[in-house]
């Protein structure tokens, strides 16, 4: 699935390692790490005190473009989370 300017945006202005965020008025803890020379990404997030759950890869291709893979979800989910969490 390729990735729109805006959800590369905000993935890219998320922060990378281990922090708190709110998304629809509740709390996660997101980390963001990186692979192979950050080509690769990798997102998760888990809700505090609930059953929610985020993962999702982000591949950077060498044509300059972007390749979404969530886990075991639906892309709108994934989407949606990046695009209206907040971190601390």
């Amino acid at each position: 699935m390729s990735v729109d300017p805006a959800f590369l945006a905000a993935f890219d202005a998320l922060p990378f390692g281990g922090y708190g965020g709110t998304y629809e008025g509740r709390r996660y803890r997101i980390t963001k790490s990186h692979f192979a020379a950050a080509r690769s990404q990798k997102l998760e997030a888990e809700e505090l005190g609930g059953p929610d759950y985020i993962s999702l890869n982000l591949y950077r291709l060498a044509s300059g473009d972007a390749l979404l893979k969530p886990c075991e979800m639906p892309e709108e989910k994934v989407r949606a989370f990046v695009l209206d969490v907040v971190a601390d």
